[in-house]
């Protein structure tokens, strides 16, 4: 059973005072059969007392205010995990069978939350991508990764070209971006066939191979795959999603799952920094990582980048 440490930093930088800031975390590490939680410390500026409630889907959120005027905000987590390995995945039951089960469900809490469709202008070519009926010859779990694989192949991990506030519409026309864009594509493809899928938010954790999206926050996609419940399925890499994924949230998408966001008096001007780090223990020793903090890409600053610049060009000539 994999440990793991992790330190997560969100840090705040404003151009001015500002002040009665009001936040709402989701750092609280799922607690279940395969993630067992032995620590978990939180340090913020101020010192604001938490208040910690379960929201709709089951997640622990906190919600502070820091009331004083500040000049910056860090929220500094700290997370000792272990994570256990999850059974095979099984596909014994005919197809006809899951599909009529997906069927029933879909309209029963809570699967109906994770079958709704997100809209945006270029929904309709982007569902041309796949066909209902030809996965309707596989069984669900087939199709799911056949879609999961599809994600990984047609579109480029690139860092810095998206941004949180970035749609659907610009990731299918860049066709490139990090975890979020890839887990919101997938959601879109599982839905329109029907399998209810929901995003995840949380780490990923090194190893021999490496992995995408080590170093920050993670986001992959869980599928309802009759016979086997909820299945991880991490697009970014191209996987089942395991005991090197540690789970912090699940929601319909990533803005019900934002580790930090709020709202504040004062300055619109701030710069946004994240880092995290894991070291994880191999038999009685313990590997260290510093925890670097990066400047986040914004809306506003999307735009310069220039394999951005590039793919806006290629499509300006094409029309």
């Amino acid at each position: 059973m994999p440990r793991f440490n992790i330190h997560h930093v969100t840090k705040y930088t404003y151009e001015g005072p500002v002040r009665d800031s009001a936040n709402q975390i989701v750092l609280f590490p799922v607690k279940d059969g395969y993630q067992e939680v032995l620590k978990h410390e939180l340090t913020i500026t101020g010192e604001p007392n938490v208040d910690v409630y379960k929201d709709y889907y089951g997640n622990e959120i906190g919600s502070f205010t820091h009331a004083e005027p500040h000049i910056s905000l860090t929220v500094d987590s700290r997370l000792e995990v272990i994570t256990k390995s999850r059974p095979a995945l099984r596909d014994s039951m005919e197809k006809e069978s899951q599909w009529a089960h997906l069927e029933e469900v879909r309209w029963q809490v809570p699967y109906i939350d994770f079958l709704k469709q997100e809209q945006f202008p270029s929904l309709a070519e982007v569902l041309e991508s796949v066909c209902p009926e030809k996965a309707r010859g596989q069984t669900p779990l087939e199709a799911a990764l056949q879609l999961r694989n599809y994600v990984y192949d047609q579109f480029k991990y690139i860092k810095g070209v998206t941004s949180v506030e970035s749609t659907l519409d610009e990731v299918w026309k860049l066709k490139a971006g990090v975890c979020q864009d890839f887990a919101h594509m997938l959601l879109v493809f599982l839905r329109q066939i029907q399998i209810p899928a929901r995003y995840v938010s949380g780490y990923i954790c090194p190893n021999r191979n490496g992995m995408r999206g080590e170093g920050a926050t993670h986001a992959w996609i869980e599928a309802y795959i009759p016979d086997n419940g909820w299945v991880g399925l991490d697009p970014t890499n191209n996987c089942i999603a395991d005991d090197l994924h540690v789970r912090l949230a699940v929601g319909r998408s990533f803005s019900d799952c934002s580790p930090v966001k709020g709202t504040y008096k004062g300055t619109a001007g701030q710069k946004l920094e994240v880092g995290v780090s894991v070291s994880y223990e191999s038999g009685e020793a313990t590997e260290d990582t510093a925890t670097v903090l990066e400047a986040q890409p914004s809306a506003n600053g999307t735009a310069l980048n220039s394999y951005r610049r590039y793919m806006e060009m290629m499509q300006q000539q094409q029309q």
